[in-house]
């Protein structure tokens, strides 16, 4: 089945605080129905274990985080697994494996572009690891993209650029992580146009970024606030996306039961009424 529609949009639980399955601030069914109800066409996998596949409320699985395997792919088979289980999807938006690096502590510190990353002599084993976990995704029948993210090792443009030369990986696209690592996200839309596979649409405030603090500290401050309340250039990011089709994830990570769920159920809804408004 093929849709006749560019874009997909999808929410996803970090946008609540859910980083661990055992953790969650609130169960994944009473989520669903909040962006099932605000009017979301699909939603993020989040941890392992979290959400019920067969309880989606009619939503879609638009894609999961899975590490990088630095060796056996067992821990990126159990994703996959997931993905096998997940409402079957149109042609053009299944879900896709997003490829995280791994997190460097002198980075989680000073989050931004504000630490060192990998050393020149790491590059090649790294990119080897990527090439190997995308290989592995397209055996499973999906096609993978590296998602950058702050206190990680692909967090600048560089480094994108440098991960993109080096292997054949598509890209998860996080506007909110690449503008606060320096990076400008209309430019990256058009530079990358031909490798993003998937897009992250995420606000960020440079202001609270330049207090300084740990990641886990800007984001309890709020650092990636409701689309339209940062810094991002949401009009330009849209304008931007005329070549892809597929999901757009929406996320604006929080801290576990940081804020009250009622909350954040009403900035989702808010979220996805912005986009509506810039015509996506």
């Amino acid at each position: 089945m093929r849709l006749e529609t560019q874009w997909l949009v999808a929410g996803a639980p970090v946008s609540f605080g859910v980083f661990e399955a055992g953790a969650a601030p609130l169960p994944a069914g009473e989520m669903v129905a909040i962006l099932a109800g605000a009017g979301y066409a699909g939603i993020d996998l989040g941890p392992p274990g979290y959400l019920d596949l067969d309880r989606l409320d009619g939503l879609l699985l638009a894609g999961g985080w899975a590490d990088v395997p630095a060796g056996d792919f067992a821990d990126l088979d159990a994703v996959l697994d997931l993905f096998d289980r997940a409402p079957a999807a149109p042609a053009g938006f299944e879900p896709r494996p997003t490829l995280g690096p791994p997190g460097l502590p002198a980075r989680f510190a000073a989050p931004g572009g504000n630490a060192p990353g990998l050393g020149r002599a790491d590059w090649p084993a790294f990119a080897a690891q990527v090439q190997a976990a995308a290989d592995r995704c397209r055996e499973r029948g999906y096609e993978p993209a590296l998602h950058h993210h702050l206190g990680h090792a692909v967090e600048t443009t560089e480094e994108i650029d440098r991960l993109l030369e080096l292997t054949d990986v598509g890209l998860c696209l996080d506007t909110g992580h690449l503008l606060l690592a320096g990076g400008d996200p209309v430019k990256a839309l058009r530079d990358w146009a031909g490798r993003i596979t998937q897009v992250h649409v995420k606000d960020g405030s440079h202001r609270l970024l330049a207090e300084g603090g740990t990641l886990r500290e800007l984001m309890g401050r709020g650092v990636f606030p409701p689309l339209g309340a940062g810094d991002l250039d949401l009009p330009g990011v849209l304008g931007a996306l005329d070549g892809y089709r597929g999901w757009i994830v929406v996320e604006q990570d929080t801290l576990p039961a940081h804020r009250p769920t009622a909350d954040i159920a009403a900035d989702q809804a808010a979220n996805l009424r912005k986009l509506k408004e810039l015509g996506l």
